[in-house]
C-alpha cells in the first residue's frame, strides 16, 4: 500500500506540474492575441477575457498533459532503476502501474464532476464579453418547459424574448411576446407577435398586437395591430446558436434536464447527449493514455530507444483522441449511436493499453 501510495503521489505532482506550465504558456499566448484583438480596451478587461478563456483552454489540453505526465513519471521511475527494484521485490509491472491508472481515474472524475461546471460558466462568460466587445450586443438564451427565452440587448435599452416554440434552426419564432425594457429595467414596450423572423439585423413581426406601457397611459387603450412590422435587432442566426449551441457552456449538472427541455421543445438533443456521455467517459480514457504511455516507456532505459519509445507513445496517445474526437463527430451526426459514439474509444483504448501491455512484459 506505501508503495502505491509513493507512484501515485509522484504521478500527482508530476501531472500538476506539467499543468501548471501549460496554464502559463496558454496565458501568455492568449493575452497576447486579446491584446492584439483589441487595442483600445483597458489592460484589466482584456485580461478579464484572458482569465475567462483559460479554464476551457487548459481543459481541451487535458489528455495531452496527462500523456506527459505519465511519460515523464516513468521514464523517471525507469532511470532512477525503481522499477528494477519494484520487480525485484516480485510485484509485477502491471501491480505498480494500478496506483498511476488509479490517479489518472481520480484526475478524470475530478475534472468532470467540479472543474467542468467551472469550465461551463467561465465559457458562457467569456462569449457574452467577447460579443459585447465585437458591438453584437449580449445575448441570452434559455429552454424550459415554459418554452423558449432570448434575450437581446444594446446600451440604450433591453428586450426579452419569449417563444412558445421555434424552428429547429432557430430562424423562426412562434407565438412570441417581446418586452422592451430601459437599462434600469423600467417597461418601454410589450409586442406580442404569431410570427417572427430573424432576418439581416432586424426580427420580421406578422400579425403583432403592440402596447406602449409609458407611465400615466393605458396600454390596452392604445393598444395596435400591424400586420407586418420589423424591429432591430444585433442577434444573428450564429450568434443565437452560440448562445446555448455549445454544450461545453452547460454544467454537466444541469445536462439531462436541459436535454429535456430541449427536447420538449421540438430542438434535437442528440449533440448534447452524446457531450454528456463522453464527459461521463472521461476517466475510462485518462486511464487508457496512462497505461498506453506506461507501455512504451516503463523499461528500462538501456533496453530500448528512449526517444522512439516516447515518441510512440505521445503519439499513439494522440491518436487515440483523435479517434475519440471523430467517434464524437460520427455521434453528433447520427451516424452512429449515441453509447457507441462516446464509450467505445475509451473502453476500446483500455483494451489496447491492457494488450500491449501483456505483450511488452509477459509476450
Amino acid at each position: 500500500m506505501i508503495l502505491h501510495f509513493y507512484f501515485a503521489r509522484k504521478f500527482l505532482w508530476t501531472f500538476l506540474g506539467i499543468a501548471g506550465v501549460f496554464v502559463v504558456i496558454l496565458a501568455l499566448v492568449d493575452l497576447v492575441d486579446e491584446l492584439q484583438d483589441y487595442p483600445n480596451l483597458p489592460f484589466w478587461d482584456v485580461f478579464e477575457v484572458v482569465l475567462l478563456n483559460l479554464p476551457h483552454a487548459n481543459y481541451e489540453i487535458l489528455p495531452l498533459v496527462l500523456i506527459l505526465a505519465s511519460v515523464g513519471l516513468f521514464l523517471r521511475l525507469a532511470r532512477s532503476s525503481e522499477l528494477v527494484v519494484v520487480r525485484a521485490s516480485g510485484r509485477s509491472a502491471m501491480r505498480a502501474l494500478s496506483a498511476p491508472v488509479i490517479t489518472a481515474a481520480m484526475i478524470g472524475v475530478v475534472s468532470v464532476v467540479i472543474f467542468n461546471p467551472l469550465v461551463a460558466a467561465s465559457s458562457k462568460r467569456y462569449n457574452d464579453l467577447v460579443n459585447t466587445y465585437n458591438g453584437m450586443g449580449s445575448s441570452a438564451l434559455a429552454i424550459t418547459a415554459d418554452g423558449l427565452w432570448l434575450r437581446q440587448g444594446t446600451s440604450s435599452q433591453q428586450t426579452v424574448i419569449h417563444a412558445v416554440n421555434a424552428s429547429s434552426d432557430l430562424s423562426t419564432l412562434n407565438d412570441t411576446t417581446f418586452a422592451t425594457f430601459t437599462p434600469i429595467g423600467e417597461p418601454i414596450q410589450r409586442i406580442h407577435a404569431k410570427s417572427a423572423q430573424l432576418g439581416r439585423g432586424e426580427w420580421v413581426l406578422h400579425d403583432a398586437k403592440i402596447w406602449d406601457l409609458d407611465r400615466g397611459t393605458n396600454p390596452e387603450a392604445t393598444s395596435r395591430l400591424v400586420e407586418r412590422m420589423t424591429l432591430p435587432s444585433p442577434l444573428t442566426q450564429a450568434s443565437i446558436l452560440d448562445s446555448f449551441g455549445k454544450p461545453e457552456y452547460i454544467p454537466i449538472w444541469d445536462l439531462p434536464a436541459f436535454i429535456t427541455h430541449l427536447e420538449q421543445a421540438g430542438f434535437t438533443a442528440r449533440r448534447y447527449a452524446v457531450w454528456f456521455q463522453m464527459e461521463l467517459a472521461r476517466p475510462v480514457f485518462f486511464m487508457a493514455l496512462v497505461m498506453i504511455s506506461a507501455a512504451y516507456t516503463m523499461r528500462h532505459t538501456r533496453l530500448a530507444n528512449t526517444g522512439i519509445s516516447v515518441l510512440t507513445a505521445i503519439m499513439l496517445g494522440f491518436t487515440l483522441h483523435y479517434i475519440r474526437n471523430f467517434a464524437q463527430i460520427l455521434g453528433e451526426n447520427g451516424q452512429i449511436p449515441i453509447m457507441l459514439a462516446a464509450w467505445a474509444p475509451p473502453i476500446a483504448s483500455v483494451l489496447l493499453a491492457f494488450g500491449i501491455l501483456l505483450h511488452k512484459e509477459d509476450g
